[in-house]
């Protein structure tokens, strides 16, 4: 067995970002830019009016008498020039016209007809923004990043209309077992329902992937072969159950058939100790054990950040953070142990009572997994642990 942080890395060799591709800004939500983007423009574009008010040559000050000549509102310039003396009425966004440098916010003026006195209560500032105050044209947005609201808000702003960006990896989902059947299926009194397969495409979807789930492997060389080679073309296979060492369990035989180059296999840690890796097909091959427990976390400290990889995000582990323990926990033994747990207000952590890797009811509850190192001896309650938030 290997421990965690050397089977990530093991992983992580075997993982290299994916080609990049043009998609329209609207399509791009989520994706991982792959090249810096440059803006067209500079923005504001123009010097341009910061409230509602009226453009004059400034300084103004209290007193001064303004002719009011025109109206300014953003879309609808105004064509002339001001003169000293004269005032433009101006709405937010409007450019400033030819011969102004400040805005007097309605507030501080009283207007009688087209003549505006500026009052004793002028507030400070001009109320202008600067042209490019916010960015010019030819300043850059960085890559790698995965695209979020702001930023494509900002790239809008700088009149880019399509990005490039890392093509999503496709996976694709195998559960093996002839115990299995699919939610809605009538299962026999022997059998149970594969829902390992749906967690997964959950989190592999949230992550910015797309999923291919492909038919129940049954317990047959020829079975989990043909669904195997359903798999090609795929950048990451992942198997569910199979990767032990039982007379039922053929994955690693029937993957070397098909040619696979094994990374590792087994990991210490648990739950998910039978956990095996490689490349199959030029895909990365993941075979996760089947306790639906074992692989949601096998998943969250392996798929996921071989992911982030593929997509160009850099090879970091998954993020974990620190917490108080809420109530002692026992000494740990020779894996690491993810305990579901419960992080609660004010940075306290308690591990749940059950922690069996079939208990898919205490995974849902649970909302962080309580890491125990190797051989961590027991830890009173206070004591601060690291943890990884589901």
């Amino acid at each position: 067995m290997i421990p965690v942080d050397e089977a990530l890395a093991r992983i992580f060799a075997l993982c290299s970002p994916l080609p990049a591709e043009t998609v329209p800004l609207a399509q791009a939500a989520n994706r991982v830019l792959a090249r810096a983007v440059t803006a067209r423009r500079d923005q504001p574009p123009f010097a341009a009016s910061a409230m509602d008010g009226y453009a004059v040559r400034g300084p103004a000050a209290p007193g001064q008498v303004y002719q009011v000549i025109g109206e300014a509102s953003a879309g609808g310039a105004f064509s002339g020039s001001v003169s000293e003396g004269q005032a433009l009425r101006i709405f937010t966004g409007a450019p400033m016209p030819e011969g102004t440098d400040w805005v007097i916010i309605q507030e501080d003026v009283t207007r009688d007809g087209d003549t505006i006195t500026v009052k004793p209560t002028l507030g400070e500032g001009s109320n202008v923004r600067a042209a490019g105050n916010d960015f010019r044209a030819g300043d850059t947005l960085s890559a790698p990043r995965r695209l979020g609201p702001r930023d494509l808000g900002l790239l809008a702003s700088m009149n880019v209309a399509e990005v490039p960006v890392h093509r999503r990896p496709v996976v694709a989902l195998i559960a093996t077992g002839d115990e299995l059947v699919m939610p809605g299926e009538d299962p026999r009194p022997d059998q149970i329902v594969a829902s390992s397969v749906f967690a997964l495409k959950a989190l592999i979807e949230a992550e910015g992937a797309e999923t291919r789930v492909l038919p129940i492997a049954r317990d047959s060389v020829e079975h989990l072969t043909a669904v195997l080679n359903m798999a090609r073309g795929a950048d990451v296979i992942v198997t569910l159950g199979g990767a032990s060492v039982g007379d039922h369990d053929l994955v690693a035989p029937v993957t070397e058939s098909l040619g696979a180059e094994r990374a590792f296999y087994k990991i210490a840690m648990r739950p998910g100790k039978p956990l095996m890796a490689g490349r199959l097909f030029d895909a990365l091959m993941l075979g996760l054990p089947g306790n639906p427990v074992s692989a949601y976390v096998c998943a969250k400290l392996f798929l996921l950040p071989a992911l982030r990889a593929l997509m160009g995000l850099g090879k970091w582990p998954a993020p974990t953070g620190t917490a108080v323990l809420a109530a002692p926990v026992g000494a740990n033994g020779p894996r690491a142990h993810y305990m579901r747990a419960m992080l609660e207000p004010e940075g306290r952590i308690r591990a749940l009572p059950w922690q069996d890797s079939g208990l898919v009811g205490v995974l849902a509850q649970a909302n962080a997994l309580l890491i125990r190192p190797i051989d961590d001896p027991a830890r009173p309650e206070g004591h601060i642990v690291r943890y990884l938030a589901l």
